[in-house]
This record gives C-alpha cells, sequence and structure tokens, in this order.
C-alpha cells in the first residue's frame, strides 16, 4: 500500500509539472501573439486606406488624404531635377529659370499617420516581370515622369531604357523585367485628340463608344493609372457614332457631363470585361486642380499662379478650377464597378493639390511657340497654372499610390 501511495504522490507530482509547464507556455504564447498582433497593427496601419468626401474603400484609422503641407529641406526633394535622366521640359521649372526652389521642399503629412517612405528598390521588386501603365493626358504624364524619376536612380545606367510606341512610352529596368509606361488617352475613349504631338483642335470629337483602339495596348498591364478630366472641360462635347471618315459618321453636341458619363461607361464596361480582376490593381487619379483666378486666395483678381512662392494654408481650401459634378460621375462608375467585383481605387489629391498654388511651372518651361512682345510684358498672360513643376507635387501622388501598391 505505501508503494502505491508514493507511486501515486509522484505521478500526481508530475501532473502538476505538466499544467504548470502547460501555463507557462500559453502564457508565453499569449504574450508572444499580444506583441506581434500590436508590431503588425503598427506596421500596417498607415497602409491600410479610406478617403473621406464619399471615397471611401474601407474602414481605417488613417485618411492619408487628409492633412497638411509640411516644410522638410532635410528629406525633400526625394531626387534631383538635374539628375533626373528622363525629367520632361514642361516640368523641369528650374532648368527653365526658377529661382525660388522651395516648392520642392513640402512634404505631404496625412492628419492621422504617415505616408510610408517612398522606396525605389522595394518597388521595383513588386513590380518585377510586371507592367505599371499610367493611362490618360498631360496630368497623368506627368505623375508618370515623376514615377520615373522616383525609381530610376537606384538603376544602373545600362539597365534602363526610354522607348516611344505612338502613343506608348516605355521605361524599362531591365535587371527587373519591369515597365513603367504611360499611354496618351486624354479623353479615354477615342477622340481626334489622340495623337500625342498633334492634338490641340478647336472642334474636340469624341466616339464616346469606341475604346478598343487604345485598350489593347494595355489590356494585359499589372497596374493601371487612369485619369481624364482637363479635356472634359467644355460646355458641350461633339459625339461621333461612326468611325473618324466614314461618311455615314453621325455627330451630335451633347452636355459634355452626358457625354462624360457615357464615356466612362464605355471604359467601365471595359474594364469589367477585359481585365483580370485577381491579378490588376486599378486606380483613377481625381481632379487635379488649377489656380488661373488669384483673387481666390485673397490676391488681385487679375492675377493667378505667376510669382506665387507659398501654398495656400486654408483649411479645406478649394478654387473654382475643380468640377465637383464630374468628380461624382466618376465616383458613380466606380460605385457601379464595385457591385460587378471590380474594384478600383481613386487616388484623392485634389484636396491636397488644391493648397499647392505657387507648384506649378507659371513661365518657367518650355515654352513650344515663340512669345509675343504683349506675352513677355504681361507673364501672367502666359503662365501654366495647369501642370506641375518636378520634384514637386506629382510626386506625393506617387507616394500615395505607393502606399495602395504595397497595402
Amino acid at each position: 500500500m505505501a508503494k502505491k501511495h508514493y507511486l501515486g504522490l509522484a505521478i500526481l507530482g508530475l501532473r502538476n509539472r505538466f499544467h504548470s509547464l502547460i501555463a507557462i507556455l500559453v502564457a508565453v504564447f499569449v504574450v508572444v501573439t499580444i506583441y506581434i498582433a500590436g508590431k503588425s497593427t503598427w506596421l500596417f496601419k498607415d497602409l491600410i486606406i479610406t478617403t473621406r468626401t464619399g471615397y471611401s474603400d474601407s474602414l481605417s484609422r488613417c485618411d492619408l488624404f487628409s492633412g497638411k503641407w509640411v516644410f522638410d529641406n532635410s528629406t525633400y526633394p526625394l531626387y534631383s531635377e538635374k539628375q533626373c535622366s528622363f525629367m520632361s521640359d514642361q516640368l523641369a521649372c528650374e532648368k527653365f529659370g526658377r529661382k525660388d526652389l522651395s516648392y520642392q521642399n513640402w512634404r505631404w503629412q496625412p492628419n492621422q499617420c504617415d505616408l510610408p517612405r517612398f522606396n525605389a528598390t522595394a518597388l521595383l521588386g513588386r513590380l518585377r516581370g510586371k507592367r505599371l501603365v499610367f493611362v490618360g493626358d498631360s496630368l497623368n504624364r506627368g505623375q508618370w515622369v515623376s514615377m520615373v524619376c522616383l525609381v530610376e536612380s537606384v538603376v544602373p545606367q545600362p539597365l534602363k531604357s526610354m522607348q516611344t510606341n505612338g502613343s506608348l512610352i516605355t521605361f524599362r529596368a531591365t535587371e527587373y523585367n519591369a515597365t513603367i509606361e504611360f499611354y496618351w488617352a486624354p479623353l479615354l475613349v477615342e477622340s481626334n485628340s489622340d495623337d500625342p504631338v498633334n492634338h490641340r483642335l478647336p472642334d474636340r470629337i469624341v466616339r464616346a463608344q469606341a475604346i478598343e483602339k487604345h485598350a489593347i495596348h494595355w489590356t494585359d498591364a499589372d497596374i493601371l493609372v487612369f485619369n481624364s478630366y482637363l479635356w472634359w472641360r467644355r460646355p458641350k462635347m461633339k459625339v461621333l457614332w461612326g468611325s473618324f471618315g466614314s461618311p455615314n459618321g453621325m455627330y451630335k453636341e451633347i452636355e459634355m457631363l452626358r457625354s462624360y458619363e457615357m464615356a466612362l461607361k464605355t471604359w467601365s464596361d471595359w474594364l469589367e470585361i477585359h481585365v483580370n480582376h485577381t491579378k490588376t490593381q486599378l486606380f483613377f487619379v481625381s481632379m487635379s486642380p488649377t489656380h488661373f483666378w488669384a483673387d481666390e486666395w485673397g490676391m488681385p483678381k487679375e492675377g493667378n499662379c505667376y510669382n506665387e512662392t507659398k501654398p495656400i494654408t486654408e483649411d479645406g481650401y478649394r478654387g473654382r478650377g475643380s468640377d465637383p459634378k464630374m468628380m461624382r460621375v466618376v465616383k458613380t462608375a466606380i460605385d457601379e464597378l464595385k457591385t460587378k467585383g471590380v474594384n478600383v481605387k481613386i487616388l484623392n489629391i485634389t484636396q491636397l493639390s488644391e493648397y499647392r498654388k505657387e507648384g506649378h511651372p507659371s513661365i518657367y518651361r518650355k515654352q513650344w511657340e515663340p512669345l509675343t512682345r504683349d506675352q513677355i510684358l504681361n507673364p501672367s498672360s502666359y503662365s501654366d497654372c495647369i501642370h506641375w513643376c518636378l520634384p514637386g507635387v506629382p510626386d506625393a501622388w506617387n507616394e500615395l499610390l505607393y502606399a495602395y501598391i504595397f497595402s
């Protein structure tokens, strides 16, 4: 009996030790799990993105599009205008005489978090064997130039190239088998403004139901970034049913918003049918604001962005150069696509760009035609208050795009 008693005590002791060991292991597991969960939340909270003003993709703790510009001359600009091999003369403000370069030193700071630091090597790694394609007008081309400037410095000279094939311009990073491309389609659908060089025509015509001519060049892209606003900004648009040059074509002038809606329907139908929804990331860049009327920020009415050197600081400032009705048309098209399983994210760059009245080229760009004497005497008359100097505002757009790509 004694032996059985001692054996029972021994077994009971082992059980207690075993239970204690299990308790310790469970406690360690819980602590590690909590740490990892906390760490993960900290790592990803900057990358889970939602927007206000109706463009909401998910619940999150941070709205990357609500914030302010912070002067930062220690880490910005992210690249040098002179060192970017593929800088555009339309955007190279320093090259064409701009002396005040503070427009290069502003960093976009969201209210509730920080934008992830742009890492060119990481982005090229993500793009290995893939195509990132920007489709749209000259503002989208400016964002494409910005993206090329942001990444090309980490690519050795023999391993990078630029090729133009009609409306398609391709930057290639050979080592990564990656391309960053721009396709000229200012109205997204077919138009008489599709020539990448000779497109400034007084009578603008669109084939609102035809997009295949363009889309075949970017059907298999892995990331597509669209925009289209500026070229629609007129009271009416002439819409063509039929083909250009056909004697049987029918033309009709249609109110701009309706023709824009028709074009976006054609675009969205194409996305629904032809895009691989499990492979391709889709983005639409919201309207890029203009700064043509200085009275909007309290200056003399005859002025514009010329001679401006500082951003607007009024919270929520919105000028006349943006059209909320057009942006609502885009939102409606994208909401309808979501019901069909197609997820297009809006890069809501409008509000953050509204503040940057000093970020435009103004007179500091290549002039494609000789200036008249009257223009020279009145620089505001030929100031470019549409496009953006680089380095500058479009770099922030690409930082937002980078955050989305890695989220």
